[in-house]
């Protein structure tokens, strides 16, 4: 396998215990021990801080791209020229491109090897999966030709087009070459995918989302060479950044939105709506460019003339755009870092409700905190369009939320779209700024992501319901039966669960690591310095974690080990408790105490029982048999005693007099590691008199024995009750075994009427009964 793949076939096991342990059948030597080859090996190219090495290089891709748009037969049809700058320090005799529109190719191999069954329900979507029929789907190449219109020769392996170059292409040298190519643009609520079309037949209009359109470079990289997996759907995209110029040829009563900046708006929109859109560049509000009742008049024209809409985007790995005639377009400017952002969105008449009064004021929201959490938006624009999905591309993404007929929506409905909106345009800074490759590590772009998304969330409302995020929303999948489990760093096609594996379980490891291992600070410092490293480049898993080691001073070695390589939960349980005091050796209160115990000691039931009887004791009524410990009272405190006590205690050092008067109460807690992944131990004390301390003790603790430890506590007051995670902050799998004394969770039973049918009536659905109804 190649180098970046960091030992897939270890890091693919689903047990800690199959890989990387250091000190086999101990109980100590193993989680905390350093990743070390489990890691790429540091070069000139990646140093061992996490930061891009002295000799650092990635390749670039400039794109000259003409696309018409046929509306009639939903074609896409574009000729590109491509300048290919090759930055490697290695000879290239061919390039690899992808054509990831060819997973809809019934011949393609995604159309083969994923399962499928039969159900008593079944969509179109899923009868489509089986069935194949769209046949003429997938990219058909008309033509390659270098700058000079020479052929080329090229070679397509399902999603992956090879050109063959006549000489190498040396370091330092750029090669430009054009293809030209069309497809027919699947209908993605039925074939499903990224990219596609909606009909809507009530007015006969379509809404096309273009993505994954034009053959791209594959990313040629230090760690890896060419990537050039395949497109099997779940691992997305590995792009070279650029400089894009585009023109789309559309109907002309057709809105068009995409990636960058349009070069010719006053040319495309009637004076009123180029006046709005001018309107628009200094509002602290959205302003609607393209209004409802426009978007509403254009979907009665059909208009057979055509206009080209001119984009141009600067440093971007890729372009997408939307068109249809049914688009309400709204946008306002907002201030990020000093810079000015035009916050847009585009939506139906079927969203209205919910986007014109949130989309565009969630874009610039999220825009906000993302950059005071990684970097500023660098770029000019941000684009939120609804169209009935979720999928992200430079400057413009695709959501969801459409309101019911009547205009009325639901709060699951509003607070979905909200989240999704954060989640998609969040996707500008991982992967489109820092530039992971999602076709082998899902979770760096979606766990990242989802990770700000939780903390965007939590700023915009604080009741806001976060489906992913805190640690005890990830419990249910950590503790599913291991052959349901993989580790973080698996493979993107190679997923059971995907949405809990790349995008919950990191998004929740990197909370866990923010709120209680690192803290705030520490952490907010390095990953911003990942961010800050990493704009623009291509950063590999190793390169995210020595970066927030390198920026912390924290060893996290552990828990990258344990929360990424590994499918172990935590499970802590507080086993016993025991209670210390000192002796004070004061006859006084030892003897009252020994007085206490001694009563207790010699009560029983039939002592009690005697006496409420009034039975007549022998030696009351004989009282020869009384002698001197009849009336002896032996917890009585003699002047000896206490003289003895009294030279003890000055006899003592001012410390340990300090010690004596403190009264300290001392309780040993012995913990086991039951799940298997080591965590901080987080203590709740509840006092006699009411009040509550906490406790939180490092990881560490676990280095010596990473089963049980054993450690003593100190406390000023009586203790009564004693919580482990009172917070839930480590994804405890098992509560019921983290209190002292142990707390009963009550089960919940229902109460119901009991029936007094004769026995022999007719029980159940009666459809006699109804039909006489």
């Amino acid at each position: 396998m190649r180098r970046s793949i960091f030992l897939l076939g270890i890091l693919c096991s689903s047990t800690f215990a199959l890989y990387a342990q250091n000190n086999p059948g101990s109980n100590h030597g193993n989680r905390f021990e350093q990743l070390g080859t489990m890691l790429q090996t540091p070069n000139m190219y990646r140093s061992a801080s996490g930061a891009p090495g002295p000799k650092y290089w990635q390749q670039r891709a400039d794109y000259d791209i003409a696309a018409t748009l046929d509306d009639d037969k939903q074609r896409l049809t574009g000729a590109e020229t491509i300048t290919y700058y090759n930055n490697s320090p290695d000879p290239l005799t061919y390039l690899w491109l992808q054509l990831d529109e060819n997973q809809h190719d019934a011949k393609s191999e995604l159309q083969q090897i994923n399962g499928s069954r039969m159900s008593d329900k079944m969509t179109m979507s899923a009868i489509n999966n089986i069935l194949r029929e769209d046949k003429d789907l997938g990219v058909k190449i008309a033509k390659v030709t270098d700058a000079d219109g020479k052929a080329l020769p090229y070679t397509i392996n399902s999603t992956m087009m090879r050109i063959d170059l006549a000489q190498p292409l040396m370091p330092g040298e750029k090669y430009r070459f054009k293809v030209e190519w069309s497809y027919n643009i699947p209908d993605r609520m039925t074939v499903g995918g990224r990219g596609g079309y909606e009909y809507f037949p009530e007015d006969k209009n379509y809404l096309y989302t273009i993505t994954q359109w034009y053959p791209r470079l594959a990313v040629y990289s230090d760690f890896q060479g060419w990537q050039n997996k395949q497109f099997f759907g779940s691992g997305e995209f590995a792009l070279t950044f650029g400089n894009f110029k585009v023109r789309m040829t559309v109907p002309s009563d057709h809105i068009v939105g995409g990636t960058g900046e349009c070069q010719n708006y006053k040319d495309m929109l009637t004076p009123a709506q180029y006046q709005r859109w001018q309107q628009a560049q200094s509002s602290k509000t959205p302003v609607e460019v393209v209004t409802l009742d426009e978007a509403k008049k254009a979907m009665k024209s059909h208009a057979s003339a055509t206009k080209t809409w001119e984009y141009e985007a600067s440093n971007v790995r890729d372009f997408a755009w939307v068109s249809s005639r049914r688009l309400v377009w709204d946008a306002m400017a907002t201030n990020v870092e000093g810079n000015k952002v035009m916050a847009m969105s585009y939506y139906g008449q079927e969203a209205y409700p919910l986007y014109n009064r949130y989309s565009t004021k969630v874009v610039a929201h999220t825009l906000q905190s993302y950059s005071k959490h990684t970097i500023p938006y660098p770029y000019p624009v941000a684009i939120s369009v609804e169209a009935a999905n979720g999928m992200e591309y430079p400057m413009i993404c695709f959501n969801y939320g459409r309101a019911d007929k009547d205009g009325t929506y639901s709060e699951a409905t509003k607070n979905g779209m909200i989240g999704v909106i954060i989640h998609e345009v969040g996707h500008n800074f991982f992967p489109m700024i820092v530039n992971s490759d999602e076709r082998q590590w899902t979770w760096m772009d979606e766990g990242l992501n989802t990770f700000c998304q939780f903390m965007a969330e939590q700023e915009w409302d604080s009741n806001f319901p976060s489906g992913r995020g805190p640690a005890h929303k990830i419990v249910d999948y950590m503790k599913m039966p291991k052959d349901q489990l993989e580790p973080i760093m698996t493979n993107s096609e190679n997923i059971i669960n995907f949405g809990p594996n790349a995008y919950a379980k990191p998004a929740t490891g990197l909370n866990i690591l923010r709120e209680t291992v690192m803290g705030r600070e520490l952490f907010d410092f390095a990953f911003r310095e990942y961010a800050r490293r990493w704009a623009f480049k291509h950063p590999t898993p190793a390169d995210l974690f020595r970066t927030m080691e390198d920026a912390s001073a924290v060893d996290l070695d552990w828990f990258w080990r344990g929360w990424f390589f590994g499918t172990e939960p935590c499970d802590i349980a507080l086993d016993t408790v025991k209670w210390y005091r000192l002796d004070s050796k004061n006859p006084a209160v030892n003897n009252k105490e020994a007085k206490a115990a001694y009563d207790k000691n010699m009560d029983h039931v039939a002592r009690r029982k005697n006496k409420e009887e009034g039975v007549k004791y022998v030696v009351d009524q004989d009282t020869e048999l009384q002698d001197f410990y009849s009336k002896y009272d032996r917890f009585a405190v003699s002047k000896e005693d206490q003289a003895a006590f009294n030279n003890y205690y000055n006899s003592l050092t001012p410390a340990e007099k300090k010690l004596y008067d403190s009264k300290k109460n001392f309780y040993e807690l012995t913990f086991t590691n039951k799940g298997g992944l080591v965590m901080p131990i987080l203590l709740e004390w509840t006092f006699a008199d009411g009040t509550k301390e906490v406790d939180r003790i490092p990881v560490y603790i676990w280095r010596k024995n990473e089963n049980q430890v054993t450690k003593v506590f100190a406390k000023d007051k009586q203790v009564t009750a004693v919580k482990l995670d009172p917070y839930r902050e480590t994804a405890d799998i098992d509560e019921s075994n983290n209190s002292w004394p142990r707390e009963a969770t009550p089960s919940q039973f229902e109460l119901f009427k009991g029936s007094n049918t004769p026995r022999g009536a007719s029980t159940g659905d009666n459809p006699m009964r109804k039909a006489r109804n």
